[in-house]
């Protein structure tokens, strides 16, 4: 499709605007651009249908089905973004008095307190913008533990293999060297490899559980025991929280802090590069290093305080408040009975779609059942038609599904993650099912028909190196 530039016509306009009713501006001749900006010129018309146009050509989880694993892309209520859209909500300034927004602050007290039942914490704070940023956040709140009590050998982070991307990006950023722990047979973590990777220069652990392979580790308890022993701190990665919220909290597992994806988990809006939020609980004896400000309630009234030691702020003002909002309208709305329920009913569609294909596809670590996402490993395929991940998650964008997350986990090399997630029907499912077993007959009897998919969107398959590596990101006007 053409870009507002190339749709741009010299004179072509719309203006409604009534005429200023106050003088204008007067600035120095220094102060003004040499030439007026080079902004398209359109009808309303034009503006109106571009903007179609785009919305067209986008997919989210109101268009179909959207199983990226790890990512718990379900559906969000409308009624989250009306009330996020209340003007007492919508039209704070967030430097206005305490005693002026005192509904603001009651939500995030609220919010904290209802996060911190689920996870099993003390305090949290609502602060970092994203799951990345709340590991980063987290780690600041181990590292800052360590330094308080003089421990400053304690600089490496116990990653494992199977973990997201961002857990290491975000140990190196927190000033700490990584150290890599395999997985055993099953998908879990090699107990005796974590063993040998303890010791005095260990500052923690990062773990997400479910992990990756979307299985709860057995051993849990003896992980987070390790490596308390060692003297170091566990920090679970809240990434998979949607598939054990309301069973089992973080905080009985033995991690010490967690960060909570509300973008996820609590089905506030997610993707095309934000909002987040990723508010990062801890137990009592790190609520001193945490975030200010905070808020509490004194004699009913909400304020705000700064912990004792604490880190200082990670992101300006209170978070993405209106995520926040959008966040306690969920939980509020699932309540005690609901949020058990959608966590079992997560676990449900995910077991059910691997079933329905688990005759034909390989599953990884051979797992006939898994928590709220599994990960299709198709090695066998590869090696018997030459269809790869990739071809199959190209295929499915000609029946309108959004790919799951494809060479993901990387100690899966033919890897396709699936989250179901709980709001999708048994209709939606069986079609899923469906569409996955036609592709796996169109591997066998037409490869090449998956080797250039996709046949029915907009365009093909780009090239994504030179996409990745020399991306065009400004327009370049004819001379």
């Amino acid at each position: 499709m053409k870009l507002l530039f190339e749709r741009s016509r010299p004179g072509r306009g719309m203006e409604y605007l009534p005429a200023c009713n106050t003088p204008p501006a007067e600035f120095a001749p220094g102060q003004l651009r040499n030439a007026p900006p080079r902004l398209p010129e359109l009808s309303e018309v034009d503006l109106d249908r571009h903007y179609t146009e785009l919305g067209k050509q986008t997919h989210g989880v109101n268009d179909g089905f959207y199983p990226l694993g790890s990512c718990t892309m379900k559906y969000n209520p409308r009624v989250n973004e009306a009330l996020a859209a209340l003007p007492g909500f919508s039209e704070l300034h967030p430097l206005q008095p305490a005693e002026t927004v005192q509904g603001a602050l009651e939500v995030l007290y609220r919010t904290e307190k209802l996060l911190c039942e689920i996870t099993g914490m003390t305090g949290m704070t609502m602060q970092p913008a994203a799951g990345a940023h709340g590991e980063y956040t987290g780690l600041l709140l181990i590292r800052r533990y360590h330094q308080s009590r003089g421990d400053m050998a304690r600089t490496k982070i116990i990653v494992p293999d199977s973990a997201h991307g961002t857990n290491p990006a975000s140990a190196a950023m927190a000033g700490f060297t990584v150290v890599s722990v395999p997985s055993n047979a099953q998908g879990g973590v090699d107990l005796d490899a974590l063993r040998e990777a303890v010791g005095p220069d260990t500052a923690g652990l990062m773990l997400t559980n479910p992990n990756t392979l979307g299985l709860f580790d057995p051993n849990i308890l003896e992980i987070t025991r390790i490596v308390h022993e060692a003297g170091g701190l566990c920090y679970y990665d809240g990434a998979n929280l949607n598939a054990v919220m309301g069973h089992a909290r973080p905080g009985n597992m033995g991690f010490d802090c967690v960060h909570v994806n509300l973008h996820k988990t609590f089905s506030t809006p997610h993707g095309g590069g934000g909002p987040g939020s990723g508010p990062v609980g801890c137990k009592a004896f790190l609520e001193q290093f945490l975030p200010e400000p905070r808020v509490r309630c004194v004699d009913g009234e909400y304020r705000f305080f700064t912990p004792k030691h604490s880190l200082g702020r990670v992101r300006s003002f209170y978070g993405n408040f209106a995520v926040v909002v959008r966040a306690l309208a969920y939980i509020l709305s699932l309540g005690r009975g609901g949020i058990p329920e959608a966590a079992e009913n997560a676990v449900l569609n995910a077991n059910y779609l691997m079933n329905r294909l688990a005759g034909h596809y390989d599953m990884a670590c051979g797992h006939s059942s898994c928590m709220h996402e599994f990960v299709i490993d198709l090695s066998r395929l590869k090696a018997e038609t030459g269809v790869t991940a990739m071809d199959v998650a190209k295929r499915l964008l000609d029946f309108g599904i959004h790919p799951p997350t494809m060479y993901f986990p990387l100690i899966v090399h033919e890897a396709l993650m699936v989250e179901p997630t709980e709001t999708e029907s048994p209709e939606t499912l069986d079609k899923a099912a469906e569409l996955f077993l036609q592709i796996w007959q169109e591997a066998h009897d037409d490869p090449e028909l998956l080797h250039t998919a996709p046949h029915t969107t907009p365009i093909g398959r780009p090239d994504e190196v030179a996409a990745a590596r020399k991306p065009v990101v400004r327009y370049s006007f004819e001379s």
